[in-house]
Parts: structure tokens; sequence; C-alpha cells
């Protein structure tokens, strides 16, 4: 019975041709036409009684972003900055840290067992996390003053 339930729902469902439209293959039933904007307009009137859900509107105050007026901030901030061959030495190395740590995580993630287990490692640190910091009031002022004094170590203020 299993065997049947998952080859049919492997099988695919060839969708007839319809005028324009080339062949797919679809385990699911075809979606019903488009409404035409006439249609819809004519759809909404007869409904105005019920809410609508979504309301999508256009809005005049976008703001526009002139490339000129980027390109030549960038290039003024670019200007200022002293040493150039520091900062292209670090945007290198951040990009080649997230090629590397791209590589791993997909190695990792190839390994059968590994990303259940590693999936089952988090859950339970979560789960000590909540228990240890957030369960308790006395835990949470704890974490609140931990973080306080961490924020005031990184900005240097302590």
């Amino acid at each position: 019975m299993a065997a049947t339930a998952a080859y049919a729902a492997a099988s695919a469902v060839m969708v007839p041709r319809l005028s324009g439209q080339p062949p797919r293959c679809s385990a699911l039933p075809p979606l019903p036409p488009r409404l035409s904007s006439s249609a819809l307009r004519g759809k909404q009137s007869s409904e105005s009684r019920r809410p609508m859900q979504f309301q999508i509107r256009a809005s005049s105050d976008e703001t526009s972003v002139d490339a000129g007026e980027l390109f030549t901030d960038l290039k003024e901030k670019w200007d200022a900055v002293e040493n150039k061959s520091t900062v292209l030495l670090y945007g290198g190395g951040a990009i080649v840290a997230v090629w590397l740590s791209a590589i791993i995580v997909s190695a990792i993630n190839s390994v059968p067992l590994l990303p259940k287990l590693l999936e089952l490692v988090g859950l339970g640190y979560t789960g000590w996390f909540v228990y240890r910091y957030l369960l308790f009031k006395s835990s949470r002022k704890e974490l609140a003053t931990d973080i306080e004094a961490l924020k005031k170590k990184i900005a240097g203020t302590e």
C-alpha cells in the first residue's frame, strides 16, 4: 500500500497542452486561468462589501537614488581613507573567509549523519540557554546585565 502511494505521488501527470503553452509535467492539478484586469475590477465592485485582505498602493514619496551622486560620495569617502591597502586587504580577507566557510558548510552538510547530529546539538544548546537565562526572572536580569557589560566593553566605555 505504501509503495503504491509513493509511486503514485512520484509519478508525473501530463497536463494536456493548452493554446500557446508548452507541455508541463506536474503532480499537482493545473491552476485556473488568470483573470484579466477588467474582470478583476468587475469582481471587486460586486464584492465591495467584503474587505480586501491585501491592498497595495503606489507611493509618490518614493526616493530615487542618483547614481552619479552615489559614485561621487563613494569616491570622496575612498579618497578620505588613508590606509587603502589595509582596507583592500581586510575586504579581500572577508570575501575569502565567506567563500571558505561556504565550502566547509557544504562539506559538513554532505556527511550523512553529521547535519542531524549538529541539529540535535543546536536543539540541546537552545534548551539549555532557555533554562539558564530565559526561564526565571532573576536569570533574565543577569542576562540583561551581561549584555549591557558586553556593549560597554565593545564600545570602549568601560
